[in-house]
């Protein structure tokens, strides 16, 4: 594809040579003379200066040089995003049903569904338009899956699942799966029945191997959009926002509510029944404690989690404490002196 071509696609201005032919993307670093690179921070301009790539997507205020060839953009990294998925698409699978396919009865399979080698789809399940079910895949029954929805091998859900169009599960996944919910009685812990719901909204992707837990009672619910890394565990009766990103290795206990365009980072814990207020940033390894209220728009990290103005205050003081520790030692040393010299006096 050549720049100008790219541009126009984009809805871009570009500037230099506009006939250079394009076949790919690559870091500024890799980047050679036919391939798309991004400029999304300073870092990135300073790298840009020795960089080969043929073509910089650059924001509309970069000083260009008159030698590159460069289509300027509002959002470099998400236009670099596009032009990926332009050059990489998706490989396409034939719509059809493996002969391997476990069908059950009353099943609606709308056109051009693909179902893999050696999947499972339960009584009473409904798969939407253009819907990819992959290679030993388990869906129980009554489970709705919308229109456009990739399920990549080995992604278990449960009975009684509603998942919306657009929705990516990638491989290990499991929706569905019994919340943690036991209860005492005469020193033996009792299961705690589990028959609520899971309802996933629009274009949610949900990372390899996380787990999204049935509700105790009523739904346990992720809103449109939300975006879920591997290795992420939705605890029962928990409810995501709209548009929420939450990276590796985080848990939700029961109960927690989560409001729209919120950001957590990795190995986050939150402790049941907490909530996380619109546009809240958790910081990587933070620790929230259950009923906590993390306001709309703070950012908070640590454990237990807190304004990173005083996260950050807390750490310089603990840098601090060695040095502390040897002046009162010193200071001890000199009372000391003090002491065995008036005893003498």
């Amino acid at each position: 594809m050549r720049v100008r071509e790219l541009a126009e696609w984009l809805g871009a201005t570009f500037e230099g040579d506009g006939e250079r032919d394009l076949s790919g993307v690559a870091p500024l670093e890799t980047a050679g003379a036919w391939d798309v690179a991004f400029v999304g921070n300073r870092k990135a301009a300073i790298q840009a200066e020795s960089s080969a790539a043929g073509c910089l997507l650059v924001s509309p205020d970069w000083p260009s040089p008159s030698y590159r060839t460069v289509i300027r953009v509002a959002e470099p990294r998400t236009a670099f995003a596009r032009i990926s998925s332009r050059f990489h698409p998706n490989a396409e699978l034939k719509p059809g049903i493996h002969p391997s396919a476990v069908i059950g009865s009353q099943v609606e399979l709308g056109a051009l569904v693909y179902i893999g080698p050696n999947a499972v789809i339960g009584d009473g399940s409904r798969i939407g338009l253009a819907s990819s079910i992959g290679a030993g895949c388990h869906i129980g029954k009554q489970v709705s899956l919308g229109e456009g929805c990739i399920l990549h091998p080995n992604v278990t859900i449960y009975d009684n699942v509603d998942i919306g169009r657009g929705a990516i599960l990638h491989a290990g996944s499991v929706i569905g799966a019994d919340g943690f919910g036991y209860v005492m009685e005469d020193d033996r812990w009792h299961k705690f029945p589990q028959v609520g719901r899971v309802e996933i909204g629009d274009f949610v992707e949900i990372g390899a191997n996380s787990c999204v837990d049935r509700a105790a009672l009523g739904v346990t619910s992720i809103g449109e959009g939300t975006k879920l890394d591997n290795l992420v565990h939705v605890g029962h009766n928990c409810r995501i926002g709209r548009h929420v990103v939450v990276a590796a290795q985080t848990g939700f206990s029961g109960g927690v509510v989560v409001e729209d365009h919120a950001v957590i980072g990795g190995q986050v814990g939150i402790g049941d029944k907490a909530r996380i207020e619109t546009r809240a940033v958790l910081g990587s390894g933070c620790g929230v404690l259950s009923s906590k209220i993390i306001r709309a728009g703070e950012t908070v990290w640590g454990t237990p989690a807190r304004p990173l103005k005083q996260h950050l205050e807390a750490l310089a003081n603990l840098v601090r404490l060695p040095q502390l520790r040897r002046e009162i030692d010193e200071l001890k040393r000199q009372l000391a002196e003090l002491r065995k010299r008036t005893q003498l006096s």
